[in-house]
């Protein structure tokens, strides 16, 4: 960690009182020393004035940070560390506190407290060497202080509990067990120091836990030479709350990539990998390889195969016309090719407005102004979108897909990925794969491009003749296929994909467009005769304008 030299300084000065603040502890625990606590108690100002000179420097240097080469990373892993050191402080002052009554009625063992207070003096005066050397090993040995506190703890509270049982001093034995909890939170607060450090070596947000899946993974690709050359960069987050980064070496070109890592609920990892392994047996080199998975109480992690190439939203958005025709032409004979392999000759039905009815309350409480009853204007009555969506559900039952094929399960446009030297379509993310509709996938696609937050007028046009675009392949499919439902799906799963996708969206205006077009196709498809399904038609230009 690169730190400033009044920041150094300052750490230095913060360091030494806090060790010489639990050090006082430790002698009025064994002294119940009235002038040792008042020490204790007095100086808790110097304590919060150093961390209150760091807290006050790294906010100007983070404020001219483009003017210096401190990383904001090591900014706010310093004011974290600053922060945690001196609550040290504060639970050495509540421990004299609640211990005032104890040392008189003369009910506590000096020595119930030693073991636990030397165990945090030695993390102490591990800091300073972790920082300034970027150690994560130390780092490592600092968090792993806390574990052994909850452990001090717990046989304190169970020495106690026995006591309270037998003898009199109940006030004074509570006092015990608070200051107890007050030096076991001091191993919270070095576990909070100890992740911060490695959050910094690492470039990202990193606890403990998801530190040790990351090196067990990592472990079991290429071995442990590879972590002290790693760096992790946040790609994103998904709304599941798994966290995404990249894997690579210090090495800047393509050899330095290593692989993606992801890790979150053990159950949504686990749906991944299935699916990813999936796509290997159904249709190999689609998706990208597990290269391992680890498994560590209820969060797992899961490394995988790095791809080379741009998503789709990317190429939509900014890279030459010619290049995005030639990525949606791949993309549709990828599709085709993944239709005609996987094609299973069982009638099927994605119920889209099920899922629809399912995530609604979801819509509703981002925007509880589509919540709204039936209408009248002059004799004609406006019916609400909920019974809107119970006649849908009755007339989807009459329809479904003649055939099912392996599906990606969440076919947004970021989840696609072309690589252009190599003339090559990659799917990610796809713990939702299985055998379904294919218009599950279509709709999908289709909303995702629409939703796109971009106001530019041209690149509006864009996304529309791209939209018209993958239509009319799918269309095309259909017809070849004798799906004659096509249509009407395709309406139901662009009604259901337009109005799920608005508990996405903050911005009212796109939202409330979204959620009409939604209403505007279950009307159109309430209309149609399901005996004649080949004369329904979808609106789309007029759907996906604006």
């Amino acid at each position: 960690m690169r730190i400033s030299k009044i920041n150094r300084d300052n750490l230095y000065f913060l360091i030494a009182e806090v060790t010489s603040q639990v050090s006082s502890l430790q002698d009025y625990f064994d002294t119940s020393s009235a002038t040792i606590a008042r020490r204790i108690l007095d100086r808790g100002g110097y304590a919060h004035n150093l961390n209150i000179r760091i807290q006050n420097s790294c906010m100007k240097q983070m404020a001219k940070r483009k003017e210096s080469s401190v990383d904001a990373s090591s900014l706010r892993a310093l004011e974290s560390i600053a922060s945690n050191l001196e609550q040290i402080t504060v639970f050495c002052r509540d421990c004299v506190e609640q211990m005032d009554l104890v040392c008189e009625k003369k009910c506590f063992r000096t020595h119930d407290f030693e073991s636990p207070l030397n165990r945090i003096i030695k993390g102490i005066r591990r800091i300073e060497r972790a920082i300034l050397k970027s150690d994560t090993q130390l780092a490592l040995k600092i968090g792993q202080i806390k574990p052994k506190l909850d452990k001090d703890y717990k046989k304190i509270q169970k020495k106690y509990t026995a006591r309270l049982k037998t003898e009199k001093h109940t006030r004074a034995f509570v006092s015990v067990f608070l200051a107890a909890h007050n030096i076991q939170q001091m191993g919270d607060a070095l576990l909070n120091i100890s992740q911060a450090i490695i959050s910094d070596n690492l470039g990202q947000t990193m606890n403990i836990d998801r530190y040790h899946s990351l090196r067990a993974s990592v472990e079991q690709l290429d071995g442990e030479e590879y972590l002290s050359d790693m760096e992790v960069k946040q790609i994103a987050e998904t709304r599941s709350g798994s966290a995404i980064s990249s894997i690579s070496t210090s090495d800047k070109t393509e050899n330095g990539q290593m692989a993606i890592f992801k890790d979150g609920i053990k159950r949504k990892l686990r749906e991944e990998r299935k699916g990813l392994k999936s796509w290997q047996e159904i249709f190999p080199g689609l998706a990208p390889r597990v290269l391992s998975y680890h498994k560590r109480g209820q969060s797992a992690a899961l490394l995988i195969e790095h791809l080379a190439g741009l998503t789709f939203e990317q190429i939509l958005l900014h890279e030459p016309r010619p290049l995005l025709k030639e990525t949606l032409d791949q993309l549709n004979t990828t599709l085709t090719s993944v239709w005609k392999e996987t094609l299973t000759k069982k009638a099927v039905s994605a119920q889209y407005m099920v899922q629809l009815s399912k995530r609604l309350d979801e819509v509703y409480n981002i925007h509880p102004e589509f919540r709204r009853s039936k209408a009248r204007i002059g004799k004609s009555t406006i019916p609400a979108f909920d019974t809107l969506l119970n006649r849908a559900k009755v007339f989807e039952s009459r329809v479904s897909a003649p055939f099912s094929v392996y599906i990606h399960g969440d076919f947004n446009v970021d989840n696609i990925i072309y690589d252009p030297l190599e003339k090559k379509i990659n799917f990610i993310d796809l713990h939702r794969s299985n055998y379904m509709d294919y218009i599950q996938d279509v709709s999908v696609f289709m909303v995702s491009m629409y939703r796109l937050q971009v106001m530019d007028a041209p690149l509006r046009k864009r996304i529309l003749d791209m939209t018209q675009d993958f239509y009319a392949f799918s269309a095309s499919y259909a017809k070849k296929s004798k799906d004659d439902t096509f249509e009407l799906r395709l309406a139901l799963g662009l009604a259901r994909s337009f109005a799920t996708s608005t508990r996405f969206i903050l911005d009212k205006t796109l939202a409330r467009t979204m959620f009409l077009r939604a209403r505007y196709l279950l009307e159109r498809v309430l209309e149609a005769d399901p005996e004649r399904p080949q004369s329904f038609r979808v609106p789309i230009k007029e759907i996906f304008v604006g």
